[in-house]
């Protein structure tokens, strides 16, 4: 049977249908074709298809309809405009066939399909399958804590802490991945390709390309299916303005991590998000601490700056005028909040999850210590030699200190709230102390602290992303989006913590086995 979804192209062929990695935005092949061709192709494709293309929802061909799915009697959760609009439908119905949601509606405007499996979701609450934005997924483990967690949708970094996205992973959400451009990079998606390795193997410290060769590398990673490009600490403002430009003429959304660009640049030239909240509130800087970044972004330029920004008091009018900018511009932000979770006040031993049961260290960058839950912090040469007291008193002087940077950076970031920017849900995971799935929702805890509502933090991981990006083939319960739906014991626009409370799992509108995912070896 031929899926009707992601038949990846590899070398010479273009994409047809869906396109690898869940991009819809890639050509397919013309409808002029002959079907003796088309068949050549397709087999073709299929044979070499790349293993991050993944299988999708089946669909009959053998004449007769699929079977469709249909969800009765639950509350459909509103996350539209930016999780402002509250109107939920009670006593819904949502019918799933082929993968996708064809109809929602109340018993009066719907009729339930001949044959249909029904689903009772009486005194329950359906949501879209939650967004995690920026998160890797190294392995099954990490996977399947994703799934179980109701994170169906992971926009996944290929890098040294994230390490490389296992797109052979099976069960995975869908991934979106992020690649790296305008830089020597060793992790790069185009890294291994022939034509590429000489071009971005990393010297002592990463260089920016040029114009041309960026351009290029922009059309061979939108080939392979990349959905997001991140512009990094090197990126320089005159290649930034052209990257942002030629990337949204090739579908791609674009992330924003400046440094050597200054921060108003980069918003105005249209970036699409700006990634960790420790590093758009360089934003601040004044131009003489900017302006040695262009050939520092790393070193001890970017820590004078780093430094100058993160100690602005809340009420600095500097910071005030930043945060209205940032409001009235394209960008949304993505603040990250879950990487500094075990640094703030109110936080817990994420091990104790069940989800955690599948996840192994070794494949976590700075992970907390299992034990305790809490980060270990490596002690320099000279205090591992001193008493066990005095050791134990340096780190607790390295806790205190990493405490207070972090709620350092939770006030201004309270300033920046309090002009209303538009917020997107990412975790981080897994580095210092995140864990994938998990996290995403201790990041949704963390915006409803920051002053979202539980709908708002909701729509954060949901419908934004189609909003911001025009990924509309996810984040409502509504016909034509993907049939990726949690239905949930309790509602969370009353509680967020009640998006945990997952009773039913649907992935692609097939119904997942929580507990098989939690059954595999780390």
């Amino acid at each position: 049977m031929v899926t009707n979804d992601r038949l990846a192209f590899a070398g010479q062929f273009t994409c047809i249908s869906k396109a690898l990695c869940d991009n819809p935005r890639q050509t397919g092949l013309s409808m002029q074709i002959t079907l003796k061709i088309f068949t050549c192709l397709l087999c073709a494709a299929l044979a070499s298809a790349p293993a991050w293309a993944k299988a999708s929802q089946q669909v009959s061909t053998n004449g007769s309809p699929s079977v469709p799915l249909v969800l009765v009697g639950g509350t459909v959760i509103d996350v539209t405009n930016w999780g402002h609009s509250a109107r939920d439908m009670q006593d819904a119905i949502v019918i799933v066939r082929d993968g996708h949601i064809t109809d929602v509606g109340t018993e009066a405007e719907i009729a339930i399909p001949k044959g249909a499996r029904v689903i009772d979701c009486a005194g329950k609450f359906i949501l879209p399958g939650l967004v995690d934005g920026y998160a890797g997924v190294n392995s099954q483990g990490q996977a399947n804590a994703n799934l179980y967690m109701g994170v169906m949708t992971v926009v996944a970094p290929n890098d040294h802490a994230h390490g490389l996205i296992d797109f052979a992973a099976n069960p995975r959400p869908h991934l979106y991945p992020i690649d790296s451009v305008g830089v020597t990079d060793n992790w790069s998606l185009l890294a291994k390709e022939p034509d590429w390795m000489g071009k971005l193997r990393e010297g002592p410290r990463r260089a920016e390309l040029g114009p041309e060769i960026t351009n290029q590398q922009l059309t061979e990673t939108a080939r392979l299916g990349t959905r997001v490009v991140l512009l990094g600490h090197e990126i320089t403002a005159a290649n930034t303005q052209l990257i942002i430009t030629r990337a949204h003429q090739l579908g791609l959304i674009i992330y924003g991590e400046f440094v050597a660009t200054p921060y108003a640049v980069g918003v105005e030239a249209g970036v699409d998000s700006l990634l960790h909240m420790e590093h758009y509130d360089l934003g601040v800087i004044p131009e003489e601490l900017q302006r040695p970044l262009v050939d520092d972004p790393e070193g001890a330029a970017a820590n004078t700056a780093y430094d100058y920004s993160q100690r602005l008091p809340p009420t600095d009018a500097h910071l005030r005028g930043y945060a209205h900018f940032l409001a009235t511009q394209h960008a949304a932000l993505m603040p990250t909040f879950s990487l500094n979770f075990l640094q703030l006040p109110g936080h817990r031993n994420l091990w104790k999850e069940p989800a955690a049961a599948v996840l192994n260290p070794a494949r976590m960058s700075n992970p907390s210590n299992p034990v305790t839950g809490e980060m270990d912090y490596p002690l320099s040469y000279l205090p591992r030699h001193l008493p066990a007291s005095g050791q134990r008193w340096f780190e607790e002087n390295l806790r205190k200190k990493a405490a207070q940077d972090a709620m350092r950076m939770w006030l201004i970031n309270q300033t920046i709230f309090d002009a209303n920017p538009h917020y997107l849900a990412a975790s981080g995971a897994a580095v210092d102390g995140t864990m994938p799935g998990i996290s995403l929702h201790t990041e949704l805890e963390l915006l409803v602290r920051l002053g979202l509502s539980p709908r708002e933090a909701l729509a954060a991981a949901t419908n934004n992303y189609a909003l911001q990006f025009g990924w509309n083939e996810l984040g409502l319960i509504a016909p034509g989006r993907r049939a990726d739906i949690l239905v949930v014991d309790g509602d969370p626009t009353a509680n967020i913590w009640n998006a945990r409370r997952i009773s039913l799992l649907l992935e692609d509108g097939e119904v997942v086995d929580r507990d098989a995912l939690l059954r595999i070896k780390r």
